[in-house]
């Protein structure tokens, strides 16, 4: 019993400090327990030490890709010790999956090479599986010319190894006329000299030699010819230990940090400027930065997380043909005050932002990572115990499932011929549906024959209109579908969730789903390659496992969608409904209220209005039927008719006002200007009457100045001096005679005034 209770507490110390420390003080108790159990209980008792037996430790498992031998099994171990258990994995997803569903702990796997570059296949499967990054490691790669024992290097004609590994000995296999044969692996190649089998044509264990490692070499007993025959010695792999929670609370300032994101854009001018400003502005330092192209569908994944997690994307424009994501490893852990304020800046550029994980860099281990490798430092273990080849999942065969569809329309065909791939399929429909049944390799049942359809039934699934739900499960007797799986695949699920509980016994498994993809074409049925047209990669695939008695069922037939590359999404069915009812229902009234009459093809079009031609062509096949289930069973369907009706009633109002207030603008600007007019018509008179004014009273000055005598000294004299102006009278008034000028000459008809000498000369 207390080496029960220890080895529990052994399997958690690995969750964290405080659960590390709990972990030795039980064993302090256990092993104080133990000593007064045995009759001890004395001072010369000593507590069992942190150096715990084998018996008493259990090892952690760490999965990899390739055979035993294999780079990344001696890049782990130079890692994380010689005591861990290896795991090898056919491919770099089964790894991933061996972490997720906790058959291992941890993975050791590559992301680029000096050499070779980034290994991008695993930087998506990050993204598709919630895995963290703990550790890194820099591996130096070296390369060993193995044989089989007894053979010389003279007798070598073959290499056999990856094709990478050929490529990088391509000088030396050059200089000795040795032909390099690519097979699927470095240590494979080892293993199949060893062995004897699948050695290409004209290759014998005596006239072929393996590249691989030196640990491949020791692990299927081959002669190490020369080591360290790769023609560039600058060739070093990064490898990443990748599990299920991460170690950045266990990171201090004495250890040096990294932290690895990956974000997307708007596709906007400077957005890349502005995201990494994020972090130069804080003096924060890059060690890589890398952009790549990423499907479309993982993307739309990526969107869809973030709107659940409440991000909103700042664009709307359609996602561009290349749709980029950008990889960035920066030295500082995510819990520094810096890269907080740096990431928090970046989210709010970013569409879309992850952070991938906060480690330790250059080969360093902290936290329950370190604590788990230590505990193991002191064990003894032999190399063929700290090897596995297969997990408890591998010894299990898939369970083929007789699987039934109710309702074979188009998106029972479309979900149909998936399932066909690997399981039985048999379906039934009101309609006859045997030529599509046909076309996807279906089994068709008639209505009336719903008995047989039902034997031997492993799972059920209804794709049948919403509104026809209730009724199709009604019509069927509880007692055909005791010991079976029936899964509902309708667009909302809390309603079909009540009925199946309230219509199905307890011995009736109940699989609540929704596949938030489908068929573009929804018209009753799809071509041979509708199916193929659309991919169901990081689809989301909603489920809830209302009440599951045979879980192995149920992962069987989730397993088709998680196969298919789906993003799995475990969520209730009230969730569900709350969080995307009201979108359901809104899409689908819009693409109603467009239809295809009122979007005419064009030549040319705006991304807006290619956007809404896909709502309505995707919409405009569903039936009535379908659409009315959305609205009967979403309580704010109404709600958001009236809101639309409101919205557009708005918009009238808002047109109607506007062009009110066009027409009185332009009937005002009309007025004005009529009165403009009419002034400036005023003025041009006034000018014109000013002028006719001035020319008349000059033509009468010209006139009276010509009625004078021009030869009379009077007038030569009047005219030579300025004449008084009419407006400015003289003192005496406009009539009172003018004084005489002294020393002026009298006018004719006046009697001289002179004196008498002036006269005297006169007369004279």
């Amino acid at each position: 019993m207390l080496d029960l209770v220890r080895g529990l507490c052994t399997r958690v110390c690995r969750r964290g400090t405080l659960l590390f420390t709990i972990w030795l003080v039980c064993t302090s108790l256990l092993s104080t327990a133990e000593g007064a159990t045995s009759g001890g209980g004395g001072a010369g008792n000593t507590p069992t030490s942190f150096s715990t037996p084998a018996s008493r430790t259990t090892p952690i498992r760490v999965a990899y890709q390739g055979e035993p031998g294999a780079y990344s099994e001696k890049s782990l171990r130079e890692l994380l010790g010689d005591n861990v258990v290896a795991v090898g994995r056919q491919n770099f997803e089964d790894c991933y999956r061996a972490v997720a569903s906790r058959e291992c702990d941890y993975c050791c796997l590559p992301v680029e090479n000096s050499l070779g570059g980034s290994i991008h296949e695993n930087y998506d499967l990050m993204l598709r599986y919630d895995l963290t990054i703990c550790a890194e490691h820099e591996f130096r790669v070296k390369h060993c010319l193995l044989a089989k024992p007894g053979v010389k290097r003279s007798d070598i004609k073959y290499a056999i190894s990856h094709p990478q590994a050929l490529a990088q000995c391509d000088n030396y296999l050059r200089g000795l006329g040795i032909k390099p044969i690519p097979t699927y692996d470095t240590a494979g190649s080892a293993k199949m000299i060893r062995d004897r089998k699948g050695l290409p044509d004209g290759c014998t264990p005596e006239n072929t030699a393996a590249i691989a490692s030196d640990l491949a070499g020791r692990t299927y007993g081959m002669d190490c010819l020369e080591k360290g025959i790769e023609d560039d010695d600058t060739n070093f792999t990064r490898f990443l230990l990748l599990g299920r929670s991460g170690v950045a609370q266990f990171l201090n300032k004495n250890v040096p940090s990294k932290t690895s994101i990956v974000f997307t854009l708007p596709n906007t001018a400077g957005a890349l400027y502005k995201a990494l400003a994020c972090f130069s502005l804080r003096e924060i330092d890059f060690s890589k930065i890398e952009s790549r192209p990423t499907s479309a569908s993982l993307l739309s994944f990526l969107k869809f997380r973030s709107q659940a997690l409440g991000k909103r994307s700042r664009t709307r424009h359609e996602i561009p043909r290349f749709r980029y994501c950008f990889y960035l490893d920066f030295l500082e852990s995510e819990l520094d005050e810096r890269a907080q304020y740096a990431l928090s800046h970046l989210r709010e550029q970013a569409d879309f932002c992850r952070i991938l994980g906060s480690y330790p860099a250059k080969s360093r281990l902290v936290g329950p990572v370190k604590d788990a490798v230590d505990s193991l430092k002191h064990v003894q273990m032999k190399r063929e115990d700290t090897l596995a080849s297969s997990l408890p999942s591998d010894e299990e065969e898939t369970q083929k499932l007789n699987i039934g569809v109710v309702g074979y329309g188009a998106f029972g065909q479309f979900l149909g011929r998936q399932m066909a791939g690997t399981h039985k399929v048999r379906c039934i429909d009101q309609m006859d549906r045997s030529k599509e049944a046909d076309r996807t390799d279906v089994e068709y049942y008639p209505m009336f024959d719903m008995h047989n359809f039902l034997e031997d039934l492993d799972v059920v699934v209804f794709a049948v209109p919403l509104i026809e739900f209730e009724d199709v499960i009604k019509n069927i007797a509880a007692n055909q579908l005791s010991g079976k799986l029936v899964v509902e695949v309708c667009p909302l699920s809390a309603h079909p969730k009540k009925i199946l509980l309230n219509h199905l016994g307890g011995d009736v498994d109940i699989l609540s789903t929704h596949p938030m993809f489908g068929p573009s074409d929804r018209s009753g049925t799809i071509d041979d390659d509708a199916h193929l047209k659309y991919s169901w990669d990081g689809q989301p695939m909603v489920y809830d496992m209302v009440r599951v008695s045979d879980v192995r069922r149920a992962d069987s037939f989730l397993s088709i969608f998680e196969q298919a590359r789906c993003q799995m999404v475990a969520m209730t069915a009230e969730e569900h409904d709350e969080l995307t009812a009201d979108a359901e229902f809104v899409t689908h009234l819009t693409g109603r209220i467009l239809d295809r009459h009122m979007l005419p093809a064009t030549p040319v079009s705006s991304r807006e209005y290619a956007a809404l031609c896909d709502v309505a062509e995707m919409t405009s096949g569903d039936t009535l039927d379908m659409f009315y289930g959305l609205y009967k069973y979403n309580p704010k369907a109404k709600e958001a008719m009236a809101k639309m009706r409101e919205n557009l009633a708005r918009i009238e109002r808002q047109l109607a006002g506007k062009e009110a207030y066009l027409t009185a603008k332009a009937e005002l600007q009309n007025s004005e200007r009529q009165k403009l007019l009419a002034e400036t018509r005023h003025l041009l008179e006034q000018i014109a009457f000013d002028d006719a004014s001035v020319a008349v009273r000059k033509t009468r000055g010209a006139g009276s100045a010509s009625s004078r005598s021009p030869s009379s000294p009077s007038n030569r004299i009047t005219s030579s001096r300025p004449s008084r102006s009419a407006a400015t009278p003289s003192k005496g008034g406009p009539l009172a005679p003018k004084k005489p000028v002294a020393g002026s000459r009298p006018t004719s008809g006046a009697k001289a005034t002179s004196p008498s000498t002036g006269g005297n000369k006169r007369q004279k």
